[in-house]
């Protein structure tokens, strides 16, 4: 299938308006342009029965902003199920603020609590900042979670571009932690350190995304050439530190598109979880991009992913 025309009109427009993508400009201009033109581009904000912003404390005494929505009333005699949520941006750019319409569609869909995570950004906290931040979210939130109203038995984790990423690392370190995990929801994770796939060469310009973007990404959040290597960087194929056993993960439900340069990353991370036992499905989405999830105002075919998305955490959660 050729582009979605919804998805052509995007790329044209850009291209009509000078875009420049955040490779070309300077990372406070990128870090404040993605905060604006991402919730512009997504779908209008669902209302919810409540919303509580809050931090989190990291293990060197940092704060990471969060943000809890509640589509139903919190009610303690009958705790909610949970999503814990990492924002895309490539650990540079994104914020709580910036996925705020998509947690809140997948709240509204699913029924389901969603914690909106904000790790610290690269390049002034370069990698593992950012996993270590994610991973001090998962047990926090697995400890506090009868004081947010929240069942700390049914949680799921997930999250958009580099937010799967983490999400990904984070279901180790549930398995290793004892925390009980129904779901991994991956939307179109980065799990390799190589751009040397046939989506790369296909798809790495002209279709949002580009591998000059993932060469800019890089070389802002790793501290070093060799950090490629580690598998929390790249889960896929990374071999430093890499786990011994890959048993006993959550279930992985992963959104890939179609004109994706990690098209193929995807594929090949759902056969080695499968290899390893654990149960991964990859969905396809033809016509779509890169970032096409968290931009339902523009590219209303991401609609289609978000009621997937909401039935499969619903099951996984036993939701109705």
């Amino acid at each position: 299938m050729s582009l979605a025309p919804s998805v052509q009109q995007f790329l044209a427009r850009r291209m009509s308006a000078g875009a420049q993508n955040i490779d070309a400009i300077e990372l406070r201009d990128a870090r404040q342009r993605f905060d604006y033109y991402t919730p512009l581009g997504d779908v209008a904000p669902r209302p919810l029965a409540a919303i509580e912003d809050l931090t989190i404390d990291t293990r060197d005494h940092a704060s990471l902003d969060a943000r809890v929505y509640y589509p139903a009333p919190a009610c303690w005699a009958d705790p909610q199920p949970a999503l814990l949520f990492f924002h895309s941006g490539g650990y540079v750019v994104g914020s709580v603020a910036a996925s705020d319409a998509l947690c809140r569609t997948l709240a509204a869909d699913t029924g389901c609590a969603v914690v909106s995570v904000g790790y610290r950004l690269a390049p002034e906290y370069r990698f593992p900042y950012a996993v270590n931040d994610a991973i001090d979210a998962l047990r926090w939130l697995h400890r506090q979670a009868a004081s947010l109203a929240i069942d700390a038995t049914r949680l799921a984790v997930g999250g958009e571009s580099s937010g799967a990423t983490l999400a990904t690392v984070c279901a180790f370190s549930a398995r290793d932690a004892g925390i009980p995990l129904a779901l991994q929801l991956l939307i179109y994770p980065a799990v390799s350190g190589g751009m040397d796939t046939a989506a790369h060469r296909l798809y790495g310009d002209g279709y949002f995304l580009s591998l000059d973007v993932i060469r800019w990404i890089q070389s802002h959040y790793l501290a070093s050439a060799d950090d490629r290597r580690d598998w929390r960087f790249a889960p896929l194929d990374g071999d430093r530190e890499a786990p011994a056993d890959w048993r006993g993960l959550a279930p992985a439900w992963i959104v890939s598109a179609q004109y994706d340069p990690l098209q193929d990353e995807h594929a090949r991370y759902a056969e080695k979880l499968e290899l390893h036992g654990n149960r991964a499905e990859v969905v396809y989405y033809p016509g779509m991009i890169h970032g096409f999830f968290s931009m339902g105002g523009m590219i209303p075919e991401a609609a289609l992913a978000h009621r997937d998305a909401a039935r499969v955490l619903r099951t996984a959660l036993r939701l109705p």
